[in-house]
């Protein structure tokens, strides 16, 4: 089993900054890849950033420019900053650490998730 432990999230003005952090703990596999969800209310969870263990990253186009996804060198913290962020940010944000397939597959674990509010 993976714990997967996430902070940072909050309210912030449209235009604002926030960085989310999540610390991976318990069963550490190689090969692997963490990353961020986000599932606004009434809509599927959907792939906001990931990272592969050799710092591969994929982004989704709503997000490319703003927000940066890193990990430290141990590989068992991942981080989200987000930029310039606007309303239709707002979701929880989820964790998620998994396989280097993850974009076609999912992860196999998952936070609680964090709330990050926009406000116009």
């Amino acid at each position: 089993q993976v714990q997967l432990v996430e902070s940072g999230g909050g309210l912030v003005q449209a235009g604002g900054s926030l960085r989310l952090s999540c610390v991976a703990s318990g069963n550490i596999f190689s090969m692997n890849a963490m990353g961020w969800y986000r599932q606004a209310p009434g809509k599927q969870r959907e792939l906001v950033a990931g990272i592969t263990y050799d710092d591969n990253t994929r982004y989704a186009d709503s997000v490319k420019g703003r927000f940066t996804i890193s990990r430290d060198n141990a590989k068992t913290t991942v981080y989200l900053e987000m930029n310039s962020l606007k309303p239709e940010d707002t979701a929880v944000y989820y964790c998620g650490y998994g396989r280097v397939w993850y974009y076609y597959y999912g992860m196999d674990y998952w936070g609680k998730g964090t709330l990050v509010t926009v406000s116009s």
